[in-house]
Formats: C-alpha cells, sequence, structure tokens
C-alpha cells in the first residue's frame, strides 16, 4: 500500500502471520524500514531491490516500509537543478530515511529495524548513528552488499577478483565519484551521518550483513564489519560464495531467496 510518512513516500508490505487469530498478532511482527540501492541517483520502490524484497520478506512475517527518499544528481551533471526535479544531496536522503524510521519506530511496539542494500545500507548505517546520537537507536540493522566508507578501502586481491564485473561504474574511481556526489562538499564526505564507516560506532545495535562475494564493494563491507565488531555490536554476518553485487535486484537468482530467508529468520528472532 502506498502512503506517506512523515512527509516521505513510502510502500507499506503487511506481514504474513501463519496460524495468527487476526490484527493482534500482525501488529507484534518486527517491522522493517528499507532503502533500495541505486548509487544514491537511481532507483525506487518499484525495483525489485524494494518491492520484491519487501513482498518476499512479508509472506515470511517481517512487516516491512520502503522509503522513496530523495535521489542525488546523476554523477557529472552538474548542480541539482539541472538533474531533475526533486533531486539533492546530503543530508536530504539520508533526512527521509531517518524520518520515516523514526515515524515508524514510534508506531511500532517494541521499535523498528532499519536496513537497505548497497547505497540504502549506507543510509541505513548513517540514519542508525544519527538515531544513537538522538538517543533512541533502531532494534536491528540489515545491510545488504552496502558500502560504508566516503573513500572505497584499498583491496587489491578483491579487485582482481571482480575484474570485468561492472569494470567502470564499481571501480574505485567511479565509486568514489558516486560518494563524492552524494555528499557534494569535502566536509559532507566527513560527516558521521553521511558515511558510517570510520566513525565511533559504540551503541550501535544488533546487525546482520548479507554480502556478495565477488563485489568490489565488498571491502568496504569487509572493513565495517571489523569497526562494529571492535565496537562490541552483536554482528551476524555472511558472505554468500559465488555472487555478485545485486543480487537482492534480481528474484530469480537462487542467492536472492537464501539472502530473503537469512533476513527474515534474523528479524523474527530478534
Amino acid at each position: 500500500m502506498d502512503d506517506v510518512v512523515a512527509g516521505v513516500p513510502v510502500r507499506k508490505y503487511a506481514a504474513a502471520v501463519p496460524g495468527g487469530d487476526g490484527p493482534e498478532e500482525a501488529r507484534s511482527a518486527p517491522v522493517l524500514v528499507w532503502a533500495h540501492g541505486g548509487g544514491f541517483f537511481r532507483g525506487g520502490l518499484d525495483q525489485p531491490e524494494a518491492h520484491e524484497v519487501a513482498s518476499a520478506l512479508a509472506r515470511r512475517g517481517v512487516g516491512v516500509v520502503t522509503v522513496d527518499y530523495r535521489l542525488t544528481p546523476w554523477p557529472l551533471v552538474g548542480r541539482v537543478g539541472w538533474a531533475g526535479r526533486g533531486r539533492t544531496r546530503f543530508p536530504g536522503p539520508v533526512d527521509d530515511v531517518s524520518a520515516v524510521w523514526r515515524s515508524v519506530a514510534e508506531a511500532t511496539p517494541g521499535g523498528a529495524l532499519i536496513g537497505g542494500a548497497s547505497a540504502g545500507a549506507c543510509l541505513a548505517a548513517a540514519a542508525t548513528l544519527r538515531a544513537i546520537d538522538e538517543g533512541a537507536a533502531p532494534r536491528g540493522v540489515v545491510l545488504g552488499y552496502g558500502f560504508f566508507h566516503p573513500v572505497l578501502p584499498v583491496d587489491r586481491a578483491l579487485q582482481r577478483s571482480v575484474r570485468g564485473h561492472r569494470r567502470l561504474s564499481h571501480s574505485r574511481w567511479g565509486l568514489d565519484l558516486m560518494n563524492r556526489n552524494y555528499a557534494g562538499t569535502a566536509a559532507a564526505l566527513a560527516d558521521r551521518h553521511a558515511f558510517a564507516g570510520g566513525q565511533d560506532l559504540a551503541g550501535f545495535p544488533r546487525t546482520l550483513m548479507v554480502d556478495a562475494e565477488a563485489d568490489s564493494m565488498r571491502a568496504s563491507g569487509d572493513a565495517f564489519a571489523r569497526e562494529l565488531a571492535a565496537s562490541g555490536a552483536e554482528l551476524e554476518r555472511h558472505v554468500l560464495p559465488g555472487t555478485r553485487h545485486a543480487f537482492l535486484d534480481r528474484p530469480r537468482l537462487t542467492e536472492f531467496g537464501a539472502a530473503v530467508e537469512l533476513v527474515a529468520g534474523w528479524c523474527l528472532r530478534g
């Protein structure tokens, strides 16, 4: 069901509750606020990484609210005004994700989880730090093949292993350009609420990371996982063998179903 929460367009997916007696069981199901990927500059509620993921999780008993956050200009286009109506840079996208999570959490018994894939994972992690700083952390965090640092960490062995797959867009140069485009300024690149990687992660809630093995962005995921562990956060991480970036955008892949099962089981346990 399409709706507007805190002024942001969203789509709501009610949790199916097998064997439940009615509305009470549905209200007690966990709710995940979910942000799609797309490099900050593309994507929306209809893409499989949003709609298919949310539908699959709802069938497994997890309520989902997907966020149609404001997108950035296309890289190399120039000023925001040239790039399309309603586009913005930091902090606009994370403002939207944070506002929806806050509103949903206030209306959900026990609070809500937050998560996302790729750029959406970056936004979810950053929104989590903002929530911690405001004194109310999410119930849990789900991060799918995200990147979390303003500059992609160097991992030459990993980069060689994925050579030829998204050779330009997922090169260090391409990913760093995408991050600069989102941030807009050097000061924003270093902002705690723009990129969670490299920041103080004290108080970070229980976290599930599901990453792709053959993915240059995993260099950031590897580093962020180490940072979370060092902070004392409760972390469960899976690197799915043989997978490439954005497998949640391809519902026909076996890995899509495997990842959804992992996410649903983890959310229901919390």
